[in-house]
């Protein structure tokens, strides 16, 4: 039952929405009545509140690292499955009628979690496409798509299959910004469009 109970864990932690949270608790109005409606980072940055963004990226990574580092204690030999969990309750959270986020602060939290150097490749990946290109969603998927990558190149086999179905769970939650991406339409931070 350890492996039911770190997807459960993970789930629970994950599905906090510290975006909504955020923005009701500072009068930003309901974030899923804004932009594309979702309760992450990137719509929370459309209120025009960067430190609400700021808060909710470092909370939405928070609870992905705490779900694994509490899977690390109290279920070790499936504590990746916690990692998997907190992106699901996340991206899909009960109390939302499962329309939350797209996942990638939490990815950044639980990469962390389950190896610093993961996590560093995966911030890494993020922040050098978002400096060349400005666009946050495809940011988050090339991010994504690195940490499996890193987790194989550094000898940690047994992440690669949890990180890979994260990966494409990003890579799935973003198919209205891939085709955007295709049509050339899709926002950059700090554009007005």
């Amino acid at each position: 039952m350890n492996w039911l109970n770190a997807l459960g864990l993970g789930y629970l932690l994950g599905s906090v929405p510290f975006g909504l949270i955020l923005t009701r608790m500072f009068d930003a109005g309901d974030i899923r009545q804004i932009g594309s409606g979702n309760i992450g980072a990137t719509n929370v940055l459309r209120t025009g509140r960067k430190g609400l963004a700021a808060g909710t990226l470092l909370l939405d990574g928070a609870k992905g690292f705490l779900a694994v580092w509490l899977a690390w204690r109290w279920f070790p030999e499936v504590a990746s499955l916690a990692a998997l969990g907190a992106v699901l309750g996340h991206c899909f959270p009960l109390w939302l009628k499962f329309k939350g986020g797209k996942g990638v602060a939490t990815t950044l939290g639980v990469t962390l979690g389950l190896a610093w150097p993961i996590g560093a490749a995966y911030a890494a990946a993020w922040l050098l496409m978002l400096a060349v290109t400005r666009i946050s969603s495809l940011s988050g998927m090339v991010a994504a798509m690195a940490a499996p990558v890193a987790a194989a190149l550094l000898g940690r086999f047994e992440f690669v299959p949890v990180l890979v179905a994260i990966a494409v769970l990003v890579l799935v939650l973003h198919r209205a910004n891939i085709a955007r991406l295709r049509a050339g339409t899709e926002p950059r931070v700090g554009s007005k469009g």
